[in-house]
């Protein structure tokens, strides 16, 4: 395969990247793959597979050049797909300080970066001065669970430059895996911050029993605000909401068991509190932080009308209970 993209470097030891770096080993010799942590990487090697996430699934170790730092893997690759929990990212890509202005980077992180409020493509251009041609995003619908079950699933593949993604989605793509290709990098980065703000939604209606109709009028809803949202901070006169990366992966985010911010909502619809809640999850839920990332947005700049991020808001930092603060959006739905 003629591959522009060269040599492919994972960033992160997730379930998220444990997925994709799979994926790519079905269609690359080598690749290499930073995880952070030594002791987890000498686990990994030791029982060939993910110690911590999809422990599951095995690898082909001899294909894989593990590195714990984040420096080695950006010299030795090309392209840097980039998989690691919001809240960490910032602290991740501080530490590169070799030149990565000519890699291409592809962001698998679904979150928005903390602290100055933006998506991690425009941080990798503004920080790095990365090409735009050469930032991609992956989109859903898409758990890594499922893909790891090798179930079919799909995945969007967003970058300015289509035959940049093109390329990209033939190193993920096969039998049960299928690839669709988009220029709206912003809109499918927005709209996967804001499906997992809608999922904590959906899981605090599950918790609290408030039955399907109430569950759909939430979706419906969250849908249209989350193409306010979107529509204002980064206009597209073709973009369709309706599409997977943005319907869809609100679906499969709101519903799913494995969705951690389904479940984190669900345990504070039972009546955990936000901190309880919190410890109680084994991975990040990606839809805590990206709600005060973008109310704080919204707020300061984009000024759309926005009641169930607003209702996130109050629940998850302003200690609103669960049920008083979903009884006052109720009746702005339609």
């Amino acid at each position: 395969m003629n591959n522009e993209l060269g040599r492919i470097a994972v960033i992160g030891g997730g379930s998220w990247a444990t997925a994709l770096a799979k994926l790519l080993l079905k269609n690359c010799d080598r690749i290499v793959w930073y995880i952070h942590r030594q002791d987890r990487i000498d686990d990994f090697i030791r029982y060939r597979h993910n110690p911590v996430y999809l422990s599951d699934v095995s690898f082909d170790i001899e294909r894989i050049d593990f590195t714990s730092d984040i420096n080695e893997a950006c010299r030795l690759a090309d392209t840097l797909v980039v998989a690691v929990p919001s809240p960490y990212f910032k602290g991740i890509a501080d530490g590169i300080t070799v030149d990565i202005a000519g890699r291409y980077i592809v962001s698998a992180v679904k979150g928005i970066v903390p602290d100055v409020n933006m998506i991690v493509t425009d941080y990798f251009a503004q920080k790095f001065g990365c090409d735009d041609e050469h930032l991609m995003v992956i989109g859903g619908p898409c758990h890594a669970e499922e893909v790891a079950l090798e179930r079919l699933s799909y995945l969007t593949i967003g970058c300015h430059n289509t035959a940049h993604s093109r390329e990209f989605a033939s190193l993920i793509a096969g039998p049960k895996l299928k690839t669709i290709i988009s220029s709206d990098v912003a809109g499918i980065e927005y709209g996967a911050v804001l499906k997992n703000v809608y999922a904590i939604a959906g899981g605090i209606v599950n918790g609290m029993k408030a039955g399907d109709n109430f569950m759909a009028m939430l979706v419906c809803n969250a849908i249209r605000e989350m193409r306010r949202f979107v529509d204002a901070i980064s206009p597209m006169p073709d973009r369709d909401i309706d599409r997977s990366a943005y319907l869809g992966d609100l679906l499969v985010t709101a519903y799913s068991k494995f969705s951690r911010n389904h479940n984190f909502g669900s345990m504070i619809g039972k009546g955990y509190s936000v901190k309880a809640a919190m410890m109680e999850m084994a991975m990040v839920a990606e839809g805590y932080y990206g709600t005060k990332c973008i109310y704080e947005i919204n707020r300061d700049s984009v000024r759309v009308d926005m009641p169930i991020l607003d209702c996130m808001y109050a629940i998850l930092y302003e200690n609103r209970t669960a049920r008083r603060a979903i009884d006052r959006i109720t009746d702005t739905f339609s």
